[in-house]
């Protein structure tokens, strides 16, 4: 397929986009600074800012599917805000691009660990980064009303490290997946990135956000 990526430079862009090569797709990164990436083959890299609709539209067009890893950085003191707008002009120049197909990776924050409560409303929640977390539920949020795309919208579980690529991973829907013994559920960043491209490769969540973990 035809993938174009935002967020190709983070720590789920970078494996991502390795896995994505690797199964043989053509892959468009918008990057503000296309210099940060290498030339390699299958690999397109196009000047664009996600905060401009115009820019993530035209980069977009006559891809087969869109695909944001964006994350302005966690040292960024407006991490929240500007991850909010970037989020808006996104779904925006998505729409516009004409491209049908897209996954988000939000956090596990929005996930519901009991009836109406969600993990970044609990008092366990790291003080640090709910700011973060809060923005990305309500990204989910945003594009739940979403009704002009087919949206993907992946959580990834209470804990996300660097790891080895398994190929292995469970999937669930809207609530924590849990290791044995009721301890938080974890995954390598590279098996998140093999998750995604399986739901890109062959999705089974149409306007539905899913959550994975080994």
């Amino acid at each position: 397929m035809k993938i174009a990526l935002i967020g190709a430079t983070g720590f789920v862009g970078t494996p991502l986009l390795a896995e994505l090569l690797s199964r043989g797709h053509q892959v468009t990164v918008l990057a503000r600074n296309p210099a940060k990436l290498a030339a390699q083959p299958g690999l397109t890299v196009v000047a664009a800012d996600a905060l401009d609709v115009a820019q993530v539209a035209q980069a977009a067009a006559g891809h087969d599917a869109v695909v944001s890893a964006y994350n302005p950085g966690w040292t960024e003191p407006r991490i929240g805000e500007i991850f909010l707008q970037a989020t808006r002009a996104i779904f925006d120049g998505v729409k516009q691009s004409g491209v049908k197909r897209f996954l988000m990776v939000g956090g596990a924050g929005s996930l519901f660990v009991a009836p109406g409560v969600q993990l970044v409303d609990t008092t366990e929640f790291p003080a640090e980064i709910k700011v973060a977390a809060s923005a990305a539920r309500d990204a989910l949020n945003l594009i739940q009303q979403e009704s002009a795309l087919d949206w993907s919208f992946v959580s990834p579980p209470i804990l996300l490290n660097p790891g080895v690529r398994t190929g292995q991973y469970r999937v669930g829907a809207d609530e924590p997946l849990w290791a044995e013994g009721g301890a938080p559920g974890s995954i390598s960043v590279d098996d998140l990135a093999v998750a995604i491209v399986d739901e890109l490769e062959t999705p089974k969540h149409i306007q539905k956000r899913f959550t994975v973990a080994n």
